[in-house]
């Protein structure tokens, strides 16, 4: 069962990551920035960015396998926006990891509190109340 629960956790990490890799190269966030005033044709991004078409390709893989682009084919041309609960599972999930947890954290107060004692203790330091 730990094992299990290991794994599930590190396919969940390995799911988040896209999302934040999606974020994480200047190419990728001019794109967004186009896609906010809608859907956007292989072709159009192309022409605003300075990377081949192959490159392009790589970043547009990226941003839709994160969920936060959708991506479809019409005649051989690819068009592209922003998948809106793509984007909205983004946002939740940069809160959900950088909310503080107010219940661990006092939990890590107390166990420093502990350790300090503790280390105190071998010392030979006595606390004074």
């Amino acid at each position: 069962m730990v094992a299990a629960n290991k794994q599930m956790t590190t396919s969940s990490h390995t799911e988040n990551a896209k999302i934040f890799k999606a974020f994480a190269d200047t190419t990728r966030l001019m794109v967004l920035s186009m896609l906010q005033s809608g859907e956007k044709c292989a072709c159009d991004l192309l022409d605003k960015v300075s990377v081949g078409q192959s490159t392009l390709s790589h970043h547009m893989k990226i941003l839709v396998e994160s969920g936060i682009v959708d991506g479809r084919k019409e005649g051989k041309w690819m068009y592209y926006s922003i998948n809106q609960k793509g984007s909205e599972r983004a946002v939740s999930l940069l809160y959900e990891l950088t909310k503080i947890d107010t219940e661990n954290y006092e939990n890590r107060e107390r166990c420093c509190e502990w350790l300090i004692n503790v280390v105190s203790r071998k010392a030979g330091v006595t606390q004074q109340a």
